[in-house]
């Protein structure tokens, strides 16, 4: 399969090693548009494949097109790439927020897929969440699917509305893991440890944790209470949580970031 990726920021290149891990495209059968010059020297320089500064018409030669851009670059698209995008090629977007029909009217093209991944694809980790517009046919769609698969999971979508709900639970979910990561070390930190030893503490404890959530025959409850004994530690931490309104807190915020996504998508 020939594919061309356009913008190759962190996400546009963990689909493009990921490809290339696992023998989905050829070097010299993978276009990669980037337009800052810097970035294109350094990927000039990796050969992970084919480079070039600004869409052109070779761009017609690619069976998938990539748009891994900003949500506010995408408008900067229409001309150039509305001019060389050809019917029978199949766009695949990862921009955050900007919906399948924008997107097919900005370019005046059908065949459409919206994804939204998460940055744990740079390891081959990811989960992506997928939908497409009803004239991609599933032959199309398969083959999508078997390239998103090669950053980590997906699961597809029948409603296109999800994908602002993924976009905030998992798309932006990392930043939220770090969140709580940091503040924990933090914790260590006051009590004692330096950063060294409290990192190590609280990563291999999520590291563990994340284990045993998908092992463990438990429910999320059960495994909260085999740590929690009645009047213990941990039940004191939970305490603290519960009357801070951490819970709340966590939860609302998930909820403005998937109002955030569908201002985006207006």
């Amino acid at each position: 399969m020939k594919i061309a990726i356009i913008g190759c920021g962190n996400m546009g290149m963990a689909f493009a090693r990921s490809f290339l891990q696992y023998d989905l495209v050829k070097k010299e059968d993978l276009l990669l548009i980037e337009k800052s010059q810097e970035r294109s020297e350094t990927l000039k320089s990796a050969r992970e494949g084919v480079v070039v500064s600004t869409i052109n018409a070779q761009i017609a030669d690619y069976e998938l097109i990539i748009l891994s851009v900003k949500p506010q670059d995408f408008a900067a698209l229409k001309e150039e790439l509305g001019a060389v995008i050809q019917p029978q090629q199949v766009v695949l977007s990862i921009m955050a927020g900007i919906p399948i029909s924008k997107i097919q009217g900005t370019l005046n093209h059908r065949l459409v897929v919206r994804a939204m991944p998460n940055t744990p694809a740079m390891l081959g980790m990811g989960i992506t969440g997928f939908t497409a517009a009803a004239e991609v046919d599933a032959s199309k769609l398969r083959k999508v699917e078997n390239l998103i698969n090669a950053t980590g999971r997906s699961v597809y979508l029948e409603d296109e509305g999800m994908i602002d709900a993924v976009t905030a639970l998992s798309g932006s979910g990392p930043a939220y893991f770090y969140y709580l990561v940091k503040h924990m070390i933090e914790a260590g930190k006051q009590m004692g440890f330096d950063e060294g030893m409290a990192s190590l503490l609280v990563k291999q404890t999520m590291l563990g944790s994340y284990h045993l959530i998908n092992n463990a025959e438990k429910s999320l409850d059960d495994l909260i209470k085999a740590v929690a004994s009645k009047g213990g530690t941990t039940e004191a931490a939970l305490r603290t949580f519960e009357e801070s309104q951490l819970p709340d807190g966590l939860i609302n915020g998930i909820l403005a970031a998937e109002r955030r996504a569908k201002e985006l998508s207006k």
